[in-house]
């Protein structure tokens, strides 16, 4: 794209064109490079682990690959996704504490051998499967407030099970190369990242005692902000005076596992209502059933299973006084709801509305349910910042149409020719490249 731009313009020539009935994203890529740059601004010393559970878009995957980050993947085909991009196994974290065998065995194949554990049991499953492994050790550590809890689910408690894990796998001859904890997806606390540094700290330093001498790596896991109101200023402050104090003199790697941080403002979804009904509330003022083509069974699963609170917002502005209304999804099914209650100017058949920050755990659970498409991905980048990334990686332009709405594929994978798909990129991008994509930011 070129000239003065935004998501949302983009979306009003699309649909007025009059020839799109289906729910569609704009993904602006720029979004992504953007709070790259700003991460490594504000926390030079943490290396990005890109959460590949969040959103799966090969594009966004590509486009963060090019600009340095690692990747933490849960499963053998989130493994392979990233492999086939050509990203190498140091670049990637196993970082699922109960893993399948035959996925350990898969990743030991094709190099990935860092991997996280938080039970007698994995630590026993991983010396019959890949007994050379780089064990992180997953503790728990809860934020006081978050959108997704995890430690319900993973990490052992850092004072009493950790120790004895630890003495396991010296007794099992394995090594054990640092600590990792997950705050919990969508931490609304900042302090919790030095709690779990600081506990993080104190096992770097009983690992040392009982002969694990390789501990080097801290992972502080993820629960960063993504949407476009969120700021990492305050997160990261808390992050680096917390690594100052408990490893600044010490020759430490610290990653994180940041996912909906990349994702969630990049992805703008735009979806039809194609029906309505009127309710009567025994006031003047009634209520408006609006039914839009995706629902929770597609885009808005984030409803059900992200605890998200989503916004609309209509495509076109009124001046006409907002009214109580719903939201519903095109499905069959009475769980389909995807606001119960707002206020909106009155719309009618056909209107279009708008819902902000819907990249993360979004996409890649969305399904086909009762015969609804999965809405597709229409790319946008500044033609600036293009020029750019197309010298980074293996793109094609295909992909993109510089000067008119985007056309191109829902993935990129599907444009590459066959010798692009099997280039390798280097794992880390020059730092000319770096610079450039920085000035044609601003």
């Amino acid at each position: 794209m070129e000239g003065d731009w935004s998501p949302l313009s983009v979306i009003r020539d699309i649909v007025d064109e009059g020839m799109q009935e289906d729910p569609f994203y704009v993904m602006d890529l720029g979004e992504v490079v953007e709070r790259y740059q700003n991460w490594k601004d504000l926390m030079p010393r943490v290396e990005p682990f890109y959460a590949v559970k969040c959103n799966d878009d090969k594009l966004l995957v590509r486009t963060l690959a090019s600009l340095g980050a690692g990747f933490d993947c849960a499963s053998k085909a989130e493994i392979q996704l990233v492999m086939d991009m050509g990203i190498k196994p140091e670049r990637i974290i196993f970082a699922n504490p109960a893993k399948m065998a035959s996925h350990i065995r898969y990743a030991t194949a094709r190099g990935v051998t860092t991997m996280t554990f938080d039970s007698e049991t994995e630590l026993h499953k991983i010396k019959q499967c890949s007994p050379d492994a780089q064990l992180v050790i997953r503790i728990r550590c809860d934020a006081a407030d978050a959108q997704c809890p995890l430690g319900i689910k993973f990490g052992c408690e850092p004072l009493t099970e950790a120790p004895r894990l630890l003495k396991l796998a010296a007794v099992l001859k394995l090594n054990v190369v640092g600590v990792s904890f997950h705050v919990g997806s969508g931490a609304g606390e900042s302090l919790v990242y030095a709690r779990g540094i600081k506990m993080a700290r104190v096992l770097f330093d009983l690992g040392e005692t009982l002969g694990l001498k390789d501990m080097r790596l801290l992972d502080i896991g993820g629960g960063f902000a993504g949407n476009s109101n969120s700021d990492l200023r305050e997160v990261s402050q808390v992050i680096n005076a917390a690594i100052e104090t408990n490893f600044g003199g010490r020759d430490v790697r610290v990653i994180a596992e940041p996912g909906r941080y990349f994702a969630a403002a990049a992805y703008t979804l735009a979806a039809m209502i194609h029906a309505s009904r009127e309710l009567s509330t025994g006031t003047d003022e009634g209520h408006t059933m609006y039914f839009i083509n995706d629902g929770v069974y597609g885009s808005f699963n984030c409803v059900l299973y992200d605890h998200q609170t989503v916004a609309a917002e209509p495509l076109e502005p009124s001046s006409t006084r907002p009214t109580t209304c719903s939201i519903w999804g095109p499905s069959c099914d009475g769980l389909d709801c995807v606001i119960g209650s707002c206020q909106l100017p009155p719309q009618h058949t056909g209107s279009w509305l708008v819902f902000r920050d819907m990249g993360a755990y979004t996409l890649p659970v969305a399904s086909p349910f009762n015969g609804f498409p999965v809405p597709r991905v229409r790319a946008l980048v500044d033609k600036r910042l293009w020029a750019v990334l197309k010298d980074m990686w293996p793109l094609n332009e295909a992909t993109f149409i510089l000067e008119g709405r985007p056309t191109g594929p829902q993935t990129p994978e599907d444009s590459l020719t066959p010798s692009e798909r099997s280039a390798t990129p280097s794992p880390t991008p020059d730092t000319h490249h770096t610079i450039f994509v920085e000035c044609a930011l601003k």
